[in-house]
Order: C-alpha cells, then sequence, then structure tokens
C-alpha cells in the first residue's frame, strides 16, 4: 500500500495498542499496529492496514493488559511479530506525515522502539500532528481530560474500542467535529463565544470591593486559550480541520486584514512541536517549599507560570495500578534533571473528592519576595495513602540511585501517636503576572444545590484564602506529583492544580 517517495503527501493517521507494563523496568511491547492514509483535501480514506503483533514473550500480556484493549496471548500466538510486518509498516509511515493522539509521547516512541529492537532504522515523518496536544490548545479543555475516550463521548460518536483501526478511525471524527465546532464559532463569534466552556457563573472575591482586575488584579484568565479563526478564506479551500490545525490568533488577525498574505504551509507545526520538546524542561521553582531563601538562580525563574503537560493523565487513586508507578530522569531547569512519576508510561495527576481539611492554611514560609507559602493539610484515605505510598518507593528509590544523599520526607504524614489518622499536604503556587501576584491554582465552590463557580482573587491575600479552608471543610482536589531534592532534602510534593471548595 505503498506510495512513490516523491508522492507521500498524505496524512497517516496510526495507532499502536501495547502490553501494559506491571514492574518496573518492563518495556512495552506492541501487541496491535493501525493506520488508514487520508487526503489532505478531502479528509477521505484512501487505504488502511492492521494487523496483531505476536511479541517475543507471550506473558507480558497480563490480566491488565487483557482489561485495557482486550487483546489475549491466544488472539496474538499465530500474528506475525514486528520484524515480519516492519516493512510494511516503515513503507507505511517513512516521509509522511503523522498523525494521531498523544503520538508524540507514545506511539512514536513505541515505533521507534520496537524498530531499535530488531536493528533496523525507524521511519522519520514529513510532520506530525499530535491531536491530544492540538486539540487541548485550540479546543481547550471543554470535554475534560481531553482522551479519546472523553471526547468521543463528548460528541456522541460511541465508546473507544482501545483497538487500532477503531481508534484512528474515532481520532479522526473526533477532530472533524472539534474542527467544525470552532469553524462555527468563527462565524458568529458574538454569539458562539469559543470561551464558553470555561466554569460558568465566575464570581470575584475581594476585600477590597469594587476593585476590578484592570486595578492590579487577577487577570484576563484563560485569554490565550480563546481561538481567533480568520473571516477570509484563502484561493485554494483548505478543509476546516486543517486551517484548524494550522490557525494561531495572533497570525490570523493578521491574515483577516489582508486576504492577499501568503498562507503558511498548513502541516508545518514545528512551532507546535518545539513548544511541546521545550515543555518538559520548564521549571516550576514555586512548587519547592523551603525554609530558607532561594538561591538568585532559583529565585529568577519563579515568576514564571508553568502550564500542566498536555499529555498528562488524571486519575483518581482507586484507578491507579500501583505496580505501574514508576519514575524517569527527564531534561529539567539550566541542564540538569529531574524526576517524573509515571503511570503505565505517562506523566500522570491525582484527582481526589471529599478530602477533609484537618489544618487549615499553613503561611509559615515564605518565598524570595517575602510572599507565604500556602498549604494546607487533608485527610488521606486508605487508596490514597497507598499510591502515594508506592510513589515515594520509587521515586526514593531512583533519587539514590542518582547519587542523592538528601533525607526523604514521604508524601504521607503519619505522626506519633496518630498513625492510623495519615494526612497529606496540598501546596497551593502563586505566580506572578505583570508584577502581581496571583494563586496559580484554580479555585472553585461548589454550593449545596450542586451549582459550581469559580472564585476570582482582586489580590493576593492570604488571611482572606485561610477563611477558606477552615478545619472540617471538605473539598476535590486536582494535584500533580512533583518530586524535588533541594539542600538535603528530598520528597514529593503535591501541588494543587484545581481545588473546589464545598459549602455547607
Amino acid at each position: 500500500m505503498g506510495s512513490p517517495v516523491e508522492d507521500r503527501s498524505e496524512i497517516v493517521f496510526f495507532d499502536v495498542e501495547t502490553s501494559v507494563p506491571t514492574r518496573t523496568g518492563q518495556g512495552f511491547a506492541i501487541l496491535e499496529f493501525g493506520a488508514i492514509l487520508v487526503c489532505p483535501k478531502t479528509l477521505t480514506e484512501l487505504n488502511n492496514y492492521s494487523t496483531l503483533v505476536r511479541p517475543a514473550n507471550l506473558s507480558v500480556i497480563s490480566p491488565l493488559s487483557e482489561r485495557c484493549n482486550g487483546i489475549t496471548a491466544n488472539a496474538v500466538s499465530t500474528a506475525p511479530t514486528f520484524a515480519d510486518i516492519a516493512h510494511l509498516v516503515y513503507d507505511l509511515l517513512h516521509g509522511r506525515i503523522w498523525a494521531g493522539h498523544n503520538i508524540i509521547r507514545f506511539d512514536c516512541v513505541r515505533i521507534r522502539d520496537a524498530f531499535a529492537e530488531i536493528n533496523q532504522p525507524p521511519p522519520e515523518p514529513k510532520g506530525t500532528i499530535d491531536s491530544l496536544v492540538l486539540l487541548t490548545q485550540k479546543f481547550g479543555r471543554r470535554a475534560g481530560d481531553m482522551k479519546m475516550a472523553t471526547l468521543a463521548t463528548y460528541f456522541g460518536l460511541g465508546r473507544q474500542t482501545h483497538r487500532s483501526l477503531d481508534d484512528v478511525r474515532m481520532n479522526l471524527e473526533v477532530l472533524k467535529y472539534c474542527a467544525t465546532v470552532l469553524f462555527l464559532e468563527s462565524s458568529l463569534p458574538d454569539i458562539f463565544t469559543a470561551n464558553s466552556w470555561v466554569s460558568p457563573n465566575a464570581t470575584t472575591r475581594s476585600r477590597s470591593n469594587g476593585k476590578s482586575p484592570s486595578q492590579g488584579g487577577l487577570l484576563n484568565i484563560n485569554k490565550g486559550s480563546v481561538l481567533q479563526s480568520p473571516a477570509v478564506e484563502s484561493k485554494d479551500k483548505i478543509h476546516p480541520i486543517i486551517s484548524f490545525a494550522m490557525s494561531s490568533p495572533t497570525r490570523d488577525a493578521q491574515n483577516t486584514a489582508d486576504p492577499n498574505i501568503v498562507q503558511s504551509d498548513p502541516f508545518n507545526l514545528s512551532a507546535l512541536e518545539e513548544e511541546i520538546n521545550r515543555e518538559p524542561i520548564k521549571s516550576d521553582v514555586s512548587m519547592v517549599e523551603k525554609p530558607m531563601q532561594e538561591s538568585s538562580d532559583l529565585a529568577s525563574s519563579s515568576s514564571m507560570f508553568q502550564p500542566c503537560s498536555s499529555s498528562i493523565l488524571v486519575l483518581e487513586p482507586d484507578g491507579v495500578c500501583v505496580p505501574s508507578i514508576d519514575a524517569s530522569l527527564v531534561p529539567s531547569f539550566h541542564g540538569s534533571q529531574r524526576i517524573e512519576l509515571l503511570h503505565e508510561g505517562f506523566p500522570f495527576h491525582l484527582h481526589c473528592t471529599d478530602l477533609k481539611v484537618r489544618f487549615g492554611i499553613n503561611t509559615r514560609f515564605s518565598d524570595n519576595a517575602g510572599r507565604p507559602r500556602l498549604s494546607f493539610v487533608v485527610d488521606s484515605s486508605p487508596i490514597l495513602c497507598n499510591v502515594l505510598d508506592a510513589c515515594d518507593r520509587v521515586a526514593q528509590k531512583l533519587t539514590v540511585d542518582s547519587g542523592s544523599i538528601s533525607d526523604w520526607r514521604p508524601a504521607v504524614i503519619r505522626k506519633e501517636g496518630f498513625f492510623n489518622y495519615p494526612t497529606v499536604r496540598l501546596h497551593i503556587p502563586t505566580a506572578v503576572v505583570a508584577d502581581v501576584a496571583i494563586y496559580a491554582t484554580e479555585i472553585y465552590q461548589k454550593e449545596s444545590s450542586g451549582a459550581v463557580q469559580r472564585l476570582l482573587f482582586s489580590r493576593f491575600d492570604a488571611e482572606e484564602l485561610g477563611s477558606l479552608f477552615m478545619p472540617g471543610t471538605f473539598v476535590d482536589a486536582f494535584f500533580s506529583l512533583d518530586p524535588y531534592d533541594y539542600q538535603q532534602n528530598a520528597g514529593i510534593k503535591l501541588v494543587a492544580k484545581k481545588l473546589i471548595i464545598h459549602c455547607k
């Protein structure tokens, strides 16, 4: 199904299904490969290919793996090995535009690893479109966690089967729907507001009555997520999904004024790829608690607000497979390395509901600007304790293996005499926007009726914030797990990304 090298303008959507590692050091084995060739101008399917793949060791297909995609050891026992199909995969992928959901962090890596295992050069793409990154940036998180299953449910496309060919076709349909919605929103921006998916009924809290954001408060939340599409079409009609992939708010606004401006290559996503590659090496120094002054190098970056990675899973504790928790070293600030926690090979955050506040806002520690570092303590369930203990084990082992001699501080706090009442500390980081300190955590309030509204603060006020997190209050929390190693102290810091406070 290959085509001449000089005529490889098609987009190849592909997906791999793999085994799920169940112990540290165990890799992923490809169990199925599926792909469709798509015309970039009409998005019609030109051809397709799929096959089950027999791994070298059938025992890697664990019950957990079977639950994920339904592929059993018996199903692949007579399938070809990857070495048997490598020439077909190479011919299908090499020199074409690659597309898929989360392919940069997962599928592309699995393909390259598979070719390395058979000592063959891997295929190289002409360009790459990762729909997880693209949709998160352009469509926003109106569909929740942006997983393919969630997006399919949002658009009423049915259930994800976690089989390669089905998944790539669903991926294409999701992109079409998203592009169409954005196209319609751009046609009547005053009616269809692109940021209408942001939590409704946002209210402003401040002790300084009537102080507007322009007077020194939280400025223009999610402004950058609003997509502005060009009102003037170029001479060559481009399918909405392609203009969707290439859109940029600043460039589009300029192009609207002058229809003669030459449009950029719709498949040139180098800027997006560069941003993806840069994102993991950013440092969020404000997320490392220290009872002493920061170094000048670290303090210089404390004003940068770091967005979450678009490929991060959000899991509830009972949805975490403890044996699948692992840790790896990734590039960090100034060429150093940091530890990243993984679940089944992916970075992840935790989502916990009905956490009871044990101790309210703590302001004991300060940053280099004299602002208090905010945190509060909540009771921890046995399931959450198990997950965090597992994270501690893998992160501490990697820390020691990396040569650190720092004292390890467990994420779960178990006080003498209160061992059966474990707690964890959640940190509320701050960011600086236009020299104004704001809470980097999104904070919402849930009324007894179930209505949820976002709380906006016009100024940094630890005392006011403390009034919201009184002992006995219940909160839902979305938080990251950030390993740190600083001045002989190491551990995992739980950094709140989003908090929902329950009203009595």
